[in-house]
């Protein structure tokens, strides 16, 4: 299978890379039949042919960044899988004056198949989030479905983390700088739609360890922002809520994306999906830290994103529920309006009272 794969540490410029991938693949592919396709963001061809179109640019680390805000650099984690991250660093943190800086691993969304960490829309919204929630946020680059499915970014979000404890244990001069401004008792895992899949299945696969795992790392809590989770039984949101055609996620999309992302063969009902498949008495038995939920008034997935906050409490766990009115999925980073621009205020403003608490 072929697909677009970018680091955008590399000389050449990633959205034009995009393009001219693009236009081989679509030339190659014109004759083959479509297997799978959301329309303007990945198309998937019966041969196994992977398209996926330049809807959004990749831009470097550098790009539009105010540096008397935040800082930004590219690492590599593993070089023979390709995956990297992208570090944002308040630049007013002065670690004479200043207490260390709590730890955000962030995950993108767009379904597992979709996404960047060099998306200019991912770029912009944890910049901005780093310099106003005051954390190093460490955005992860994961392999994307079908050509990897589900656990591949399951695996590569431990891989990251475990990786951070390396380096917080022994630091690379490559690293020694952000390093030495997060509290290692201070991490958060956090992400966006199926990035908030990854978040909280990377926190269960490490509380079923034991803490020294992590040391000096300790996983104090996490930020899921319209987490990405489905069902074979579809919820009041999914069947009836009005979505506007440019809708970032529509109930069509999200089955595509759960059919290229999980096992072959698998239901919505896989625990990957759906985290409350095995009744809620199993989430008793996990360990998860305190947990921030971000729900979208108008999102497809509102009440399925409730169900899973109402699950939680009913299993004893700690939650933090906050519902963002009149926007939908991905507001955050795709939606420019003004309402929009507001309610991502409010949210940055909200997880910076969670991480800091």
């Amino acid at each position: 299978m072929s697909a677009i794969s970018l680091d955008p540490r590399f000389n050449h410029h990633p959205a034009v890379a995009n393009k001219n991938h693009h236009q081989q693949g679509a030339a190659a592919a014109t004759a083959t039949a479509t297997a799978e396709e959301i329309e303007g963001l990945i198309r998937v061809s019966k041969d196994g042919h992977v398209e996926r179109p330049a809807i959004i640019p990749n831009v470097p680390c550098t790009w539009s960044l105010d540096q008397n805000l935040v800082t930004s650099k590219d690492v590599f984690i593993d070089k023979l899988t390709n995956l990297w991250a992208r570090i944002y660093v308040p630049s007013n943190y002065h670690p004479i004056h200043d207490e260390s800086l709590p730890l955000l691993v962030y995950f993108h969304g767009g379904g597992f198949c979709v996404g960047s960490a060099a998306w200019s829309c991912y770029h912009q919204f944890l910049a901005n989030l780093a310099a106003k929630a005051g954390c190093v946020v460490v955005s992860v680059n994961y392999r994307l479905a079908p050509e990897n499915r589900l656990p591949t970014a399951y695996e590569e979000g431990f891989n990251a983390v475990m990786w951070i404890k390396q380096q917080a244990m022994n630091p690379s001069n490559e690293n020694k700088s952000w390093l030495s401004k997060c509290n290692m008792s201070s991490l958060f895992l956090a992400g966006d739609s199926a990035g908030a899949n990854i978040a909280y299945h990377v926190s269960t696969r490490l509380a079923a360890n034991s803490d020294a795992v992590l040391r000096p790392l300790r996983l104090k809590g996490l930020v899921l922002i319209q987490p990405f989770f489905g069902g074979e039984t579809r919820t009041a949101s999914e069947k009836y809520a009005n979505q506007p055609p440019n809708s970032a996620l529509t109930l069509s999309a999200s089955d595509t994306y759960w059919r290229l992302s999980l096992p072959s063969g698998s239901s919505r009902d896989h625990p990957w999906c759906n985290p409350l498949a095995g009744g809620s008495a199993k989430l008793r038995e996990l360990r998860v830290p305190a947990t921030m939920v971000c729900v979208s008034e108008t999102d497809i997935l509102r009440d399925r994103n409730l169900e899973f906050c109402n699950a939680l409490v009913s299993a004893g766990k700690k939650v933090e529920t906050t519902m963002y009115r009149g926007v939908g999925h991905a507001f955050q980073v795709l939606h420019n309006s003004q309402s929009s621009q507001a309610r991502t205020q409010e949210m940055m403003s909200h997880i910076k009272s969670f991480i800091n608490q």
